[in-house]
Order: C-alpha cells, then structure tokens, then sequence
C-alpha cells in the first residue's frame, strides 16, 4: 500500500450563509427562464464566496503530540450536570449550525414560505423532527386538537365527522416513508445556481408516520365502490389547500397521520392531523386535514389545474403527475464542503423512488465514464430513503462525483440531458436527473452539470 492510501481522508463543511432575496413572483407560473435563474444565482453568490474563501487544507499536526491525547480535558476530572433544565432535549451547541434554511425564491408571499432540510448533515435515512424541510401556502397554524374535525362524506352512505380522540381509538399503523416536494431540484433544470446539496435536494425528508391507514375510514362510512373513483382532501389552512388522490391509491398505503417519529406531528409539518401519501410529491400529503370527499373524476381543483403542473417544450401543461419518480443524491462529499487531505472517503448519500424500493445504486467518480456498485444499507423498504455507501480513496486529482439509481421495477434515473430531451428547460417539478458534483485539486467541491 503506498502512502497515499495509509492517510485518512477528512471533510470540512464550509461556512453555512443565511439567504436573504426578494421572492421571485412569476416563477410557479412562467417557469424558470434565464433572468429568473439569473436572479436566484445572484442570491447564492453570499454562500458561494464562503466556500471560496476558505483554506482547502489544514496544516500538519505537530510531532511534539496531540494535546487533547496526552492532557485529561475539564469534563473528565469534574462533576457533569444534572438533569437538563431544558424538558425537550435540544441538540449540542457545538451543532448549531446544522439548520433548516428558507429559500431565496420560489415562493410568492411572506407567509407562503421554504426551508431546506440540511441533507449533507445527516445520516442514516430519518430526519428529524426539527430539521424536516418546510413548504406552507399560507403559512403554518398551532391547532388545538380538541377542537379539530375531520369529516368524510361525497359518495358514502355514512358521512361522519371524526374527533382526534375518535381517529386515535381507532387501529393503527407506523411505517417509514419519504416526502419529496415536487419542486425539489428545480433549480437544475437550467445552469445550475445553487451551491450545496441542502439547496438541490433539501426538500426531502424521511420520518416514521403513524396513524389511521384512510381505508379503515372509508370502509367505516360505507364509500360506494361502484362509483368512487377518488378522493379529495382538504386542508384547513387559509390555502384552502385541496388535492386528488386516485381510489386505489387511497385503498392501498394513504394513511391519516397524526404523529411522526414517535411524537406528535410539529405544528410546520400538520399538527394535529395530516395525509401521509406514499410515493406522491408533497403537495399532494395536506397538512392540517379536515376532510376527505369521495367523488367520481378528478377534481381539478386550483392547485392541481394553474400549480403543480408540468410546461412542456411545446407549450402544453401535463396535470396529474404526482408520482416522484426514482432520484438519487450523494449527500457527502457535495457541494459546499472541503477535503482537506488525500486518502480514503465514505461517499455517502441518499436513493428514492415513488413506485416502490431501490434495487441499486451506482457511483462513478469520473462524470460518469466508468459506474461500480455502491453498498446500500437497511433497511429495504418500498416509498422510502435507502442510504448508499461507497469506498473511496482520493489521489488528489480533479473528479466529478455522482449516483445513479435503479429502482424495483428496472427504472434508471436518467442524465439531466435525456431528461431535457422529453421535457425540455421550463419546467419547475419533477426532476430526478443524476446530480453532479465537481471536485477539484484544492479539495473544494461545487455543483456542476455533465452531459
């Protein structure tokens, strides 16, 4: 073995820059052209000249020995403290820049707001509670559980009224799944602007969901199987949020949540109550459910027929296309971050698909000449994250790091280019083409497209 594969390779995260620009009011609706990618680099330029600034490698330690070695720190001669004052544990304070962080853009008023989930620092596949990634229409509200309702009538032969106290009696089920905003990567859909992982992909999350699965409730007010063909569901924010889900889909794994990750629901992600819709971008999970009406076509409500909907090259709109289709991300080392030595790295990162569990991941380090097959890690279960590993040493030379994902049903996510070839550069949701991240000789990583 030579001396280059005997060092131990580091990561250093570079400065995190809170984003502060004018919302981009047009984007949802005229797509994201290039003034409006121009406006939106302009708004990273802050995080950008962070990561520029910085050193790309630390200095040798000294022979002389490591002073945290050989010296008993404080905390190992002295009396720890007692009980947190603090009844809800909060993380170290030596984490505290580990942050959900709100978009510059995409979003029309103050209250209708983003944040990023901080993908580059997490591991394993569940997010926790105070770093879940953030998307409101009007804003979020703290609602008093014993006064919510949640009705369901339309086509059934008992429209009932239900209380949390009710819902909560009622048999239930905890499963794992991810959550993906349809607008997730939007930015890449042009020259890529954004300059960490956070920003690409942040709008993704994985939590433990628990609550009534919707068939038990539709079984309980007697829907009419003939007709019912879908359903709608309503949230109880000043959005007026309303989607529809297809019968089936609604029969099959939809459940109606009330916790995640073993508490409660947060007030940001739906407290007391939410639709948890496996597989299908975010808009379509309502937050703050308080109703659900089984009808017999699609509803073509206004978040469904002028939002969440796909510009294609030749002008035309596709509606209805809810499903997250198989995506992938290396998480670390990405963009924004630092090697500061040659040796070996973990490539790390994260791998989804909305039509069931992924199968395989690929890594290449050259851009994509060459892929191998990177570790995946448990567990396996469908409409979830899978953490990817793969073992890696750097020699110190220029390389462009990226995943591919194959899912259950042989699906290969596809390069930014063949993904433009179908679906042109106006679009804003549904793009899961293979990231790219470029890392250069200094250590430095930054976000780059290859074709």
């Amino acid at each position: 073995m030579d001396d280059r594969n005997k060092k131990t390779g580091r990561i250093q995260s570079a400065p995190e820059n809170f984003l502060d620009a004018d919302l981009a009011h047009e984007i949802t609706t005229k797509g994201l052209n290039p003034e409006r990618r121009s406006f939106m680099l302009k708004s990273f330029l802050a995080a950008s000249a962070a990561i520029a600034s910085g050193s790309a490698f630390a200095g040798k330690a000294k022979s002389a020995g490591d002073p945290n070695i050989l010296n008993l720190p404080e905390h190992s001669t002295t009396l720890g403290k007692p009980v947190t004052a603090n009844p809800y544990g909060v993380p170290s304070k030596y984490e505290t820049n580990l942050l959900r962080r709100e978009s510059p853009g995409l979003t029309r008023v103050s209250a209708a707001s983003v944040s990023f989930a901080p993908l580059q620092g997490l591991f394993g596949i569940i997010t926790p509670s105070g770093l879940h990634f953030e998307r409101h229409h009007q804003g979020w509200h703290d609602i008093d559980p014993s006064k919510h309702r949640f009705m369901i009538n339309g086509l059934v032969k008992n429209p009932k009224v239900y209380t949390m106290d009710d819902l909560m009696r009622l048999p239930s089920v905890s499963r794992m799944h991810f959550i993906e905003c349809g607008a997730n990567s939007a930015m890449e859909w042009g020259n890529n602007a954004v300059p960490t992982v956070q920003y690409t992909h942040g709008m993704l999350s994985c939590s433990e969901f628990t609550g009534v699965p919707l068939s038990v409730l539709l079984d309980d007010c007697g829907y009419d199987k003939k007709k019912g063909k879908f359903v709608l569901a309503e949230g109880s924010d000043g959005s007026g949020m309303t989607r529809t889900v297809p019968i089936d889909q609604a029969l099959d794994d939809v459940i109606v949540a009330w916790a995640m990750n073993g508490e409660m629901l947060r007030p940001e992600n739906g407290y007391p109550l939410r639709l948890v819709v496996p597989g299908v971008q975010g808009v379509s999970w309502v937050k703050w459910l308080r109703r659900i009406e089984v009808g017999d076509k699609p509803y073509a409500t206004k978040d469904e027929a002028v939002h969440y909907i796909d510009l294609m090259p030749d002008g035309q709109y596709r509606q209805y296309t809810s499903i997250q289709e198989c995506k992938s991300v290396i998480t670390s080392p990405s963009a924004g971050q630092v090697l500061l030595d040659k040796g070996f790295y973990n490539i790390t990162g994260l791998a989804w698909s909305g039509r069931g569990k992924i199968k395989r991941v690929d890594v290449s380090v050259d851009g994509g000449k060459n892929w191998k097959k990177a570790r995946l890690e448990s567990p396996d279960l469908p409409k979830c994250l899978r953490r990817f590993n793969f073992d890696w040493v750097w020699d110190g030379s220029p390389a462009i790091l990226q995943s591919r994902a194959i899912d259950e049903t042989g699906y290969v996510q596809p390069k930014i280019n063949e993904l433009r070839e179908v679906r042109g550069t106006r679009s804003i949701y549904h793009n899961n083409a293979i990231q790219s991240w470029k890392l250069a000789a200094s250590g430095e990583l930054s976000n780059v497209q290859t074709y």
